[in-house]
């Protein structure tokens, strides 16, 4: 079974081009415009083994929020595309993360019942040239996208580099476990409902 896709989506403000393997071994080849963004998804790929390649160009001369919400709307899109019909899926993920002071927890359900949780807390605006509060839009249109219910919940940290690092590797190790085929329950629907 091959769990491979790839989509273009341009609008007037953004071009996204992803294409992803979520069997892969986490290589990555991403290009935003946003160095610290580019390096939160370099670690989603990583730290998930999903193979992912994301070239987005975006009207960054008037601010990231539309690159950071497209690129989440054209990763969820992916995501949902390549896992198709969920059997064999374990569904739910967990991870519990440190990363220095920093502790973040998520939790995941690929049931195709968006919502997003996001209990993340920063003392900057700014990391980079991204402004913190668009990771939640980022997660916000990824989850909606991709069908996830997302909880992201920051446990301990005071450095907002390695809060938001936490949280995006926890997303990484939680969505990894949620992919994976279980072996028992390979031509399974993990669902008593017959669908998800």
């Amino acid at each position: 079974m091959s769990r491979v896709a790839k989509l273009e989506r341009k609008t007037k403000e953004t071009s996204v081009f992803a294409e992803i393997n979520l069997d892969g071994t986490g290589q990555y080849n991403i290009t935003t415009g946003i160095g610290f963004f580019d390096h939160m998804l370099e670690q989603l790929s990583k730290h998930s083994l999903i193979d992912i390649t994301i070239k987005a160009e975006g009207d960054l001369h008037i601010d990231a929020h539309h690159t950071a919400e497209d690129v989440g709307i054209t990763l969820g899109q992916v995501i949902k595309e390549a896992v198709g019909d969920k059997r064999g899926i374990r569904r739910y993920g967990h991870f519990d993360l440190v990363m220095d002071e920093a502790r973040t927890s998520c939790s995941l359900d690929l049931s195709n019942r968006p919502y997003l949780k996001w209990d993340v807390n920063f003392s900057v605006d700014k990391l980079g040239d991204m402004d913190t509060e668009l990771f939640q839009e980022f997660f916000h249109a990824l989850a909606g996208n991709a069908g996830i219910t997302l909880h992201v919940s920051q446990l301990a940290g005071t450095n907002n580099h390695h809060i938001i690092e936490a949280s995006f590797k926890a997303f990484a190790k939680a969505l990894r476990m949620a992919l994976e085929i279980d072996p028992r329950a390979e031509n399974t629907l993990p669902s008593t409902k017959g669908a998800l």
